[in-house]
């Protein structure tokens, strides 16, 4: 007797990918130029255009880890000086001030957005300080207002970690155009993706410029400018830089990604809604909706598993989901749960209520584009059954 069928697994974060960026990236092998060059040049104009900037206020790199890395160091901050961002965030953010050299403050989200709170950021702010980090978290844009007028007040230089929030906007304003620098990624789960990728967003084009340079070793010309058809061209390293171009086989596939940013957004923004109707009667905790003035980037739908109301653990709710077959994530655990973090800096996770709470608790649902309805009505089908 043969067993049953089982049902395909649905991957978390899976990219929709079409034929389109296939024969881009089969058109760049095929041309010979894999490295930085005229795709990588594209994308950049193509991502300045779509975020409203000149194309000479961009620079593509390899992650936005980078990207955020290069930017703190292209900011010119002192080393040692205090840099604070959100505990519910990806290791990444933190690890990239700790490579600049700076030293990495909490300050407690607001529960109800699950971005860093201006009063916690005020409260936080020592002579030491020099430079703020928010991370507009699922997409949902921070209070971009109450920071810029903290950093005003203070002096202090705002680099805004737009891992989540291509498609985002405060007030009709994009995301990343209001700080000193905005830090985007194109990781293979993003809302654009190039597999593996990143692109920096500057206000101030002599700061660009220099991040520019600093992520290719601190040369004065990239490959594709050295080795082009229009002869070699001599370069000089005028700064320790670092490895951190985007190559044209990445750039390949954003091209097309890019240019179907608003399609996708769409798609999983009615994924989002039909999740907020058919689990509203659930014991769960799910996202507040956004708010009438901006546009969220719908790129995590996190809800959360309190045990007490929901008769299961997060852990064994994801476990649960697994052997549904249908994969999820968690988005955060907050970053003072990790031991590095505890042995090196003494933080424990009931500093920041806020966030130890949501990391605890907190569960992402499915949310590509390339969900089909049936999928998501499966997911649906399949929370209902563990919680319900």
């Amino acid at each position: 007797m043969s067993e049953p069928t089982k049902e395909p697994f649905l991957i978390f974060g899976a990219p929709k990918i079409g034929e389109e960026e296939i024969a881009e990236v089969e058109a760049c092998m095929r041309s010979g130029w894999l490295g930085t060059g005229p795709r990588v040049a594209r994308l950049e104009k193509d991502f300045a255009a779509y975020r409203r900037v000149q194309a000479s206020q961009v620079a593509a790199v390899n992650s936005c880890t980078a990207a955020l890395h290069v930017s703190m160091v292209a900011a010119s901050l002192e080393p040692g000086a205090e840099v604070i961002t959100t505990p519910l965030t990806f290791c990444a953010t933190v690890n990239a001030i700790l490579h600049a050299g700076l030293s990495p403050v909490m300050a407690d989200v607001d529960p109800r957005t699950q971005n860093i709170d201006p009063a916690a950021i005020e409260a936080a702010i020592t002579p030491r300080t020099r430079a703020i980090v928010p991370v507009h978290f699922a997409g949902r844009p921070c209070d971009m207002d109450a920071i810029m007028a903290i950093a005003a007040r203070h002096d202090l230089v705002v680099i805004e970690d737009c891992a989540h929030a291509i498609e985002t906007e405060y007030r009709s304003r994009p995301a990343g155009t209001f700080g000193d620098f905005g830090c985007f990624s194109f990781y293979v789960t993003k809302n654009v993706t190039t597999g593996e990728g990143g692109m920096i967003l500057g206000r101030d084009e002599e700061r660009i410029a220099r991040a520019r340079i600093l992520a290719l070793h601190g040369m004065s010309k990239d490959a594709w400018h050295r080795f082009g058809d229009a002869g070699y061209k001599h370069y000089q390293v005028v700064e320790c830089g670092f490895k951190y171009n985007m190559m044209d086989l990445q750039a390949a596939i954003g091209l097309h990604q890019l240019a179907k940013v608003d399609t996708h957004w769409q798609r999983r923004r009615e994924i989002w809604a039909f999740y907020q109707q058919a689990l509203a009667d659930l014991p769960l905790e799910l996202p507040s909706e956004p708010d009438a003035d901006t546009r969220h980037g719908f790129h995590l739908y996190t809800v959360m598993i309190d045990a007490a109301r929901c008769g299961v653990t997060r852990d064994a709710f994801l476990d649960a989901m697994n052997d549904a077959r249908i994969g999820t994530g968690v988005h955060y655990l907050s970053v003072p749960e990790h031991p590095y973090y505890q042995q090196r800096f003494g933080w424990r996770p009931e500093q920041w209520p806020h966030a130890m709470r949501l990391g605890r608790q907190t569960v992402s649902l499915p949310l590509s584009p390339g969900l089909s309805d049936g999928d998501i009505e499966r997911v649906v089908a399949a929370v209902r059954r563990i919680v319900g």
